[in-house]
């Protein structure tokens, strides 16, 4: 075997925890997969080592929220989705309060603290129906954090309300949405999104809506759904944006001085693999080797953010706590109810008790945590 004293150094460099560019993530990538995962695991010690009074190496983080889709009915068609449908189908929906409230009155029931929002592009619904929704559940239920509506979406209303984005998120933000979710983000690469889904939100969008809401105080999370149509230089370059965004974020954070509105960031990275049981998009899927690759990848890359999920809602519960010692520190949500991963044939099932056993089983302490990865117990 011949040695490679430039390889050498670059694990060292990733090892002291200095940023990475796209060239030596390449790199990375091919390293045999338990290397990749030690480098990971290092990584998420080091950003987590301040956290929760400088236990953060010691705690597994978990949610308790519930996904309620708001409607199913959307425009955009994409071919990796079997969640959608048109208005004349006829097991399409719009939500009523009183099923939203049901929801959520069982969410609370179960411990819960959120929900997560998120619909179809609906053609029809208009602005105050969507500010009267917000300000009915945060009216009802001031304890719930509403994390809603994804950038595409809000793409979306900009076309249907003919209204800048800034004016958008602050009228929801003020009628009671508390942070945004980060799905549509899919691949961050135009070439990309124009092959699986050419009438949703691009990439300048997607970026675009999250930079706003940053600097309206909206928090969010980033994400990324890959194994279809991509590259692996696709997906480093979807990290580049990403880190790029939160540079931009939390040199903003850095420079408030304490007038006007607390500028915002991603609190955490999420990445899937695609399911492609049901939808329209012709792609060999990829399995746990590749997701705990890429998740490794991910934690190493985006060295300004300091939680990534585990996907164990794509992956089973025992490969999402294998991702665990790549990287991730948090194992996401019991999912009381998903919708769209499930269409396409993905119906895996968490309870507190089964992440409880599987964050003890590795030794960390488990704790449940709201969307700013404060701790609730």
């Amino acid at each position: 075997m011949i040695y490679d004293a430039s390889l050498d150094e670059l694990l060292q460099k990733v090892w002291d925890g200095h940023r990475i560019n796209g060239a030596e993530a390449r790199r990375l990538y091919s390293l045999p997969l338990e290397e990749l995962g030690a480098l990971a695991d290092r990584r998420r010690q080091l950003a987590k080592a301040g956290a929760y009074g400088n236990r953060g190496n010691e705690i597994v983080t978990y949610n308790v929220d519930r996904n309620v889709n708001y409607t199913n009915v959307c425009n955009v068609y994409c071919k990796f989705c079997a969640f959608y449908r048109t208005e004349k189908d006829a097991d399409s929906y719009v939500i009523t309060l009183a099923e939203m409230d049901q929801k959520i009155e069982e969410t609370l029931a179960l411990g819960g603290t959120q929900i997560l929002m998120q619909g179809g592009h609906h053609p029809k619904l208009t602005k105050q129906w969507y500010l009267d929704l917000l300000a009915h559940i945060k009216n009802k239920f001031p304890q719930v954090n509403i994390h809603g509506f994804s950038p595409s979406e809000f793409v979306h209303f900009r076309e249907v309300f003919g209204e800048p984005l800034e004016q958008i998120i602050g009228d929801f933000k003020a009628a009671g949405l508390g942070s945004i979710p980060g799905g549509g983000g899919e691949i961050l690469v135009d070439r990309v999104r124009e092959r699986i889904s050419p009438l949703k939100a691009m990439s300048s969008d997607w970026l675009e809506v999250m930079d706003i809401a940053h600097r309206l105080g909206l928090y969010s999370s980033a994400t990324m759904m890959f194994g279809h149509v991509e590259t692996i230089e696709d997906r480093i370059e979807h990290l580049e944006r990403v880190r790029a965004q939160q540079d931009k974020s939390l040199k903003r954070v850095a420079e408030h001085t304490g007038a006007g509105i607390k500028p915002a960031h991603f609190t955490a990275f999420i990445c899937w693999t695609f399911q492609a049981e049901h939808t329209k998009l012709k792609a060999p899927t990829v399995g746990a080797q590749e997701y705990l690759r890429t998740q490794a990848l991910g934690r190493i890359y985006l060295d300004n953010f300091e939680n990534i999920q585990s996907s164990w809602v794509t992956q089973g519960l025992e490969i999402g706590q294998v991702a665990l010692k790549f990287g991730a520190n948090d194992l996401g949500s019991i999912m009381i109810e998903e919708n769209v991963v499930s269409q396409a044939g993905t119906t895996f099932c968490m309870t507190v008790p089964d992440m409880h056993r599987l964050i003890k089983d590795l030794g960390y302490e488990p704790h449940q945590r709201d969307n700013w990865y404060r701790l609730v117990n």
